[in-house]
């Protein structure tokens, strides 16, 4: 036993020299190895300083963990092989027997080494230690140092599996992070780590079985594990590896309105494990948030790919398929949701699948009413994010010469690209949604962005007969408006006047040639057919100033004052502060009135102060067409609001501006709320729209300027 006897020096160096305090697990003696055969087990060491003597080792290779053990072991309980015999001492745990060696096949010696009891005759030898928390923690973040170590360190369920160099796990390449070098390796290694931690959480602190609570001071082995930051550190490495992790901050995000973070979050757990069919389902929903439903689609696709029986990718597939008008591929997809789709679903889908039907049909009859009513139908069921929907709606409206209600209707339709549209649908359905688009243009004026849309859906479906009469079309236009305004510039208005007409053979309700081709007639006297033109115009463009302006001015000519008037009045209500509107319409009304037989001798355009007599003056005012401005002060003390009110009446000479004293005509005061005294009050069209104090002229300024607008 003398000659066997392990000396002092590889006793524990951490135990003793540096917590100076006993272990719950007795420190164990070792012995010197005995050869072994080729079916005998290694005798696991008990020491930590004699597994780091590396140099006695130079000439073995690292032990491999045996697949067997690795099943059917602990990291902090190995078991000892059934040829092991154990020994128990009076008063101390079978853990602290004596280990004996191995017995091998070839020979049935059995060699026995006890352990004192009397722990207090035990050396301590006060060494520094190999290495330290701090240390470990630069092995970790460092990947030079992880190149130049090779100590072996005793392995713990803390730093086991994640570390090349820790424990009895074999190093497989130079400056690795993770032992193993196969493919899956990281992902692998930090579900391991990451479940690890997640259950180690939820130890108790017990000393007694070896455990202890992470980031506590736990007694494994002879090792004493002390509290640290490192710790932390280590735990946000993992957190930072973990796409679980991800994923539920992702969710956090998510249910508090944060798509964009979330999104964000989802990406990076894809990044870290792309085939987790739960993280592509997830993002779908953030898109779905955001309204980007075409990538949503696409998130939903993959996952379906990935897990072929998610039910609830199945789900949220259905119903992006439902709003975007794709009713035979919701129904297939709800048949697929398992417990998550119910009637209504199905419902819903079938209801949608037979308004599209009847669509077709409609469009093919050229029955645009039914077409009409039909998207509408449509569109209520579910598809409010469907462009071929949409497209159908607009056409309808075009076809019904509503050019304005079907620029508003487009503009309001999904915000899909073309692109998108493409992988989703055929490229023929995309061509007719180009189609219609250019249509929308050249119906708006907006004829280079209608050639361009005409091309596009040219190439898509380069054999649809209707695509390329739209491309004519479109071409036809442009140019007639080019070359008419080059004639019309240069005072050749006949000319310009059949350029003109000439572009209106290819689009008869076109309201920009239409307009331009009335400038010409009045230009060449002929008001009667300037005005037809413009009403065309108008018909299909309620909207379009320059058309009722062009005819309010045609009827002066004509000295048609009271239609005149009506156009110019409607005018003042979209442009309050335009003097131009407002001088023309001034000259209108005195004509009009002089026409009547009125008296006109105190009208004059720009004396629009005008001090309230009476309620019914008030009324009249306010409720007429355009905007005013009404003062409410006292008779006293209002010298300095009363220079405001001067000074912005001409700067806006189209507008009214009202005095009202309200010591004459107090229930106006209380008939309009009015808080303070001085302060002003804007009415438009007969609404009351602000309240401005009166000594505030900045204010008033930039108010009136803005509703005047």
């Amino acid at each position: 036993m003398a000659e066997m006897a392990v000396d002092g020096e590889f006793g524990c160096g951490f135990l003793g020299g540096i917590f100076q305090r006993r272990s719950y697990w007795p420190r164990k003696t070792s012995v010197r190895s005995l050869p072994s055969t080729e079916h005998s087990k290694r005798q696991r060491s008990s020491s930590v300083e004699s597994a780091c003597k590396a140099s006695n080792l130079a000439n073995k290779s690292p032990p491999k963990l045996n697949e067997q053990s690795a099943k059917n072991s602990t990291l902090v309980h190995p078991k000892v092989s059934s040829t092991t015999s154990h020994k128990r001492v009076h008063g101390r745990r079978p853990s602290d027997a004596a280990r004996s060696s191995t017995s091998s096949s070839t020979s049935s010696v059995q060699t026995k080494v006890h352990q004192s009891p009397d722990l207090g005759h035990e050396r301590k030898l006060k060494r520094e230690p190999t290495s330290n928390s701090s240390e470990l923690t630069k092995m970790i973040t460092d990947p030079q140092l992880l190149n130049e170590s090779k100590a072996l360190v005793r392995s713990t369920p803390s730093n086991a599996m994640l570390l090349g160099h820790l424990g009895n796990l074999k190093q497989t390449g130079p400056g690795k992070l993770f032992g193993n070098n196969s493919p899956n390796s990281t992902v692998r290694t930090v579900d391991y780590l990451s479940r690890n931690l997640r259950e180690k959480s939820f130890m108790p602190n017990n000393p007694k079985n070896g455990f202890g609570k992470l980031g506590g001071n736990v007694v494994m082995g002879n090792i004493v594990r002390k509290n640290s930051d490192e710790f932390r550190q280590l735990r946000g490495l993992v957190n930072r590896l973990d796409p679980e992790a991800f994923k539920s901050k992702g969710n956090e995000a998510y249910k508090q309105g944060r798509f964009d973070e979330a999104l964000a979050l989802y990406d990076r757990a894809i990044g870290l494990d792309s085939n987790k069919a739960t993280y592509r389902c997830n993002k779908s929903a953030a898109l779905i948030g955001l309204g980007r439903i075409m990538e949503a689609v696409f998130e939903c696709k993959e996952a379906i790919l990935i897990e072929p029986s998610y039910h609830r990718a199945h789900h949220r597939l259905a119903n992006l398929y439902l709003r975007v008008g794709e009713a035979e591929k919701a129904l297939h997809h709800y048949k697929h949701s398992g417990t998550y789709a119910n009637s209504d679903d199905i419902a819903k889908a079938q209801a949608l699948q037979n308004h599209l039907s009847i669509c077709t049909e409609a469009r093919r009859l050229k029955e645009w009413n039914t077409l009409l009513k039909e998207t509408k139908y449509a569109i209520s069921s579910g598809a409010d994010s469907a462009p071929q929907v949409y497209a159908l709606h607009v056409e309808a409206l075009l076809n019904l010469y509503r050019h304005e209600e079907a620029h508003a209707t487009y503009q309001k339709g999904p915000n899909i690209s073309i692109d998108s549209c493409t992988r989703l649908i055929v490229p023929a359905a995309s061509a007719y949604i180009m189609m219609i688009e250019a249509r929308v243009y050249l119906a708006a004026g907006r004829f280079e962005d209608a050639v361009a849309a005409s091309q596009h859906a040219a190439k898509l479906d380069p054999s649809n007969k209707e695509v390329n009469i739209v491309v004519k079309r479109a071409r036809a236009v442009k140019s007639a408006r080019l070359s008419g305004n080059l004639l019309f510039k240069a005072s050749k208005f006949s000319e310009a006047f059949v350029t003109y007409n000439e572009g209106l053979e290819n689009d008869p309700y076109n309201a920009v040639l239409l307009c331009n081709r009335a400038a010409c007639r009045s230009k060449l006297g002929q008001y009667e057919k300037a005005v037809e033109d413009c009403t065309t115009a108008l018909n299909v463009r309620p909207s379009y100033s320059k058309a009722r302006l062009r005819r309010a001015d045609c009827n002066a000519k004509m000295e048609r004052w009271e239609a005149s008037v009506q156009d110019y009045e409607m005018l003042i209500r979209e442009t309050p502060g335009d003097e131009e509107v407002g001088r023309a319409l001034f000259e209108a009304q005195v004509q009009l009135k002089k026409q009547r037989g009125e008296d006109i001798k105190d009208l004059k355009f720009g004396s629009n102060l005008i001090f309230i007599t009476s309620n019914e003056r008030f009324r009249h005012f306010i409720t007429s067409p355009g905007m005013s401005v009404v003062l409410f002060c006292n008779k006293s003390n209002h010298k300095q609001v009363l220079q405001v009110l001067e000074h912005v009446c001409k700067i806006f000479p189209s507008i009214n501006f009202l005095k009202v004293e309200i010591e004459d005509h107090p229930y106006l005061a209380n008939s309009e709320h009015v808080r303070s005294i001085p302060s002003f009050k804007i009415y438009k069209n007969g609404s009351r729209v602000k309240e401005i104090p009166g000594n505030d002229r900045e204010m008033l300024e930039s108010s009136v300027k803005l509703y005047s607008s």
